[in-house]
């Protein structure tokens, strides 16, 4: 599971918003192995007052934070991160000075999805697995799981 924001200055992120989309997705997909269909991102459009960056860095300037569960190999992260670049600069035009990215890891037992605690344990290229497998969050989840 790969949680996605991207924050941009709005006329960026308004003519790109596709073909980043696309780049982040296809590194996602390709790096990490993920099936196609698992694609969540939000995109965060920001005025010029409300995104304050050293001007070097341009009005493309992106920031993309990914969120997911801990367990990847550290060069599984560096490839995507890698690859996110590359992607970025030939989908979306937008030049590696202007990005910046952040992979944060967390527990399974940190995410709720679909009505579980946890997340299914299976585990993915690149991914080293912990932990037991899915469990309710609710006391009534619990008991309906025990009859």
């Amino acid at each position: 599971m790969a949680q996605v924001i991207v924050y941009g200055h709005r006329s960026s992120i308004e003519q790109r918003r596709e073909a980043l989309s696309s780049a982040i997705h296809g590194a996602i997909v390709t790096t990490l192995d993920y099936p196609p269909e698992k694609k969540f991102q939000r995109f965060i459009s920001l005025s010029d007052v409300n995104f304050i960056h050293p001007d070097d860095r341009g009005g493309d300037y992106t920031i993309i934070e990914i969120s997911m569960f801990e367990g990847r190999t550290e060069q599984a992260k560096r490839n995507l991160i890698a690859d996110l670049f590359a992607r970025i600069e030939s989908e979306a035009g937008i030049k590696p000075h202007s990005v910046e990215i952040t992979i944060t890891e967390t527990p399974r037992v940190n995410w709720g999805i679909r009505g579980q605690c946890r997340g299914p344990v299976t585990q993915l290229p690149g991914q080293r697995l912990a932990g037991p497998p899915l469990s309710p969050c609710s006391p009534h989840q619990r008991r309906a799981r025990a009859r």
